[in-house]
């Protein structure tokens, strides 16, 4: 099979002390500060053998995450810039969906031919956060496409209890094709479900609801927010391609925050009691957040879903007087984030095939993640085809 391989080498930054853990295991908990000179390249590897209790998947679709693109992007050191768990050499991949073509034998409610889609990150269902119920902090965390192989590939090897069937959503797409790319969708839908729902437990519908960033992860939060009752779905963005993509899947307010302040602009379109939800999505905290604060109605909810390594400020005062809370939000797996985000989709509440705007073929996958870099599209797919293998 072919797949896309990236090698980097193990080089600690000088002063960067490493802990046991990454002595140990070879991965790194901050990669940034360990991988170095990373190089991509589609390779003919071995199909992955599978163990009694997982399945075979031919992979159909896989988009690229952000996280894809901070592998392939470096600082002025030639260091990745992906900040989290990471070991390399490893197959990229993780917002994927395919057909199983083959089962383990303790595997009972798969079975071949079942559309699926799988949960990125990889719990050991054993460790203290895990049996807590919190498997997106689990202590023994590996991650698809991160830590273990991944599915920009024509194969890849999943654990049977971390799929989902897709089959659902052939009664809305009647297209393979469809189902397919919908199902690699489900993934970053569910980061997003996760943050609104099951971590900050959402908001009452007739709420006024804000996305800072349109990226494909706040554009999930676009479509859940109004799939959830906001009376207004209010989105900034500084793309105009992905200002026009939130107005497709439900934002009914959009704006570059370079060209307004967007805490008068909320207040204003509030008529001056404020956002009742609001998602930071964007990654810049530093930015987003004084402004959050300055528009936050009584009661106002924020979730953090953007990643970024630095330390914001904040006015607790405001926020006591203010009843607010802020959420940090990490991973998708658990409280029925997969199934509910498949059954949205299945419902036709939620329809995020438009924010693709890209379809590459496997070979040219490395093209597709230097397109990523623009920061101008939706979702980039990696669409295989029957003729690779």
């Amino acid at each position: 099979m072919r797949g896309l391989v990236l090698r980097a080498d193990w080089q600690p930054r000088e002063g960067y002390a490493l802990s046991d853990f990454e002595r140990t295991t070879g991965k790194a908990a901050t990669g940034s500060a360990v991988w170095r000179n990373p190089h991509l390249s589609v390779e003919t590897l071995p199909t992955p053998e599978i163990g009694p209790d997982d399945v075979l998947i031919e992979v159909k679709a896989c988009g690229v995450c952000g996280s894809d693109m901070h592998f392939y992007e470096t600082d002025k050191d030639n260091y990745i810039l992906y900040p989290g768990l990471t070991k390399f050499p490893s197959v990229l991949g993780h917002e994927f969906s395919g057909r199983i073509v083959k089962v383990g034998p303790n595997v009972k409610d798969l079975q071949v031919g079942d559309m699926v889609t799988a949960e990125e990150m990889i719990w050991c269902g054993h460790c203290t956060p895990c049996r807590n119920g919190f498997p997106n902090h689990c202590t023994n965390l590996e991650e698809i496409g991160f830590t273990i192989n991944g599915a920009f590939a024509n194969y890849i090897a999943v654990g049977a209890k971390y799929c989902w069937k897709l089959n659902a959503l052939m009664d809305r797409y009647h297209d393979e094709t469809k189902v397919y790319e919908a199902g690699a969708l489900v993934e970053p839908t569910s980061v997003s479900y996760n943050a609104i729902f099951s971590r900050a437990g959402g908001f009452k519908p007739g709420a006024y609801a804000v996305v800072f960033g349109a990226g494909p992860i706040g554009l999930a939060a676009t479509a859940l927010c109004k799939a959830a009752g906001a009376a207004k779905v209010i989105v900034f963005e500084v793309s105009e391609n992905r200002r026009s993509l939130a107005s497709k899947v439900g934002a009914d307010h959009v704006f570059d925050p370079r060209a307004v302040v967007p805490a008068d602009v909320i207040m204003d379109l509030t008529g001056g009691e404020g956002a009742d939800f609001q998602v930071e999505a964007a990654g810049a905290p530093h930015l987003t957040l004084p402004q959050m604060e300055r528009a936050m109605a009584i009661n106002c909810k924020i979730v953090q879903i953007g990643r970024a390594a630095q330390r914001v400020p904040l006015y607790l005062e405001h926020f006591q007087v203010r009843r607010a809370q802020i959420y940090g939000a990490q991973g998708h797996s658990g409280d029925a984030n997969f199934p509910n985000v498949i059954r949205l989709m299945a419902s036709g509440l939620i329809d995020l095939r438009p924010i693709i705007t890209a379809r590459y073929k496997l070979e040219d996958v490395v093209d597709a993640i230097r397109q990523s870099t623009e920061r101008r599209d939706g979702k980039i797919m990696v669409v295989m085809t029957d003729k690779e293998s």
